[in-house]
């Protein structure tokens, strides 16, 4: 389970982020493309952007189910 108190750098605000944990395997990038992208400075991926559609946020779930090293957090629906 991605730790929320262990972000990578340039997340932006809202459910979906990743941890520091992350290996830069691409896989969450590969299925949620409009929801993560590489931070180049990190070196890993980043949620640059959080789901607006419902198909954005069952691929960024899938992204959350489908990570091999559990990095990709969900906090659920804002509000």
């Amino acid at each position: 389970m991605a730790d929320r108190n262990d972000k990578s750098p340039g997340n932006v605000a809202g459910a979906f982020y990743i941890d520091n944990t992350c290996i830069d395997c691409d896989l969450c990038r590969q299925i949620a493309p409009t929801v993560f992208r590489r931070n180049d400075d990190s070196g890993m991926s980043a949620a640059f952007r959080q789901p607006s559609t419902e198909e954005e946020w069952a691929q960024a779930r899938d992204a959350v189910e489908s990570c091999p090293t559990n990095s990709v957090g969900d906090d659920g629906e804002p509000s």
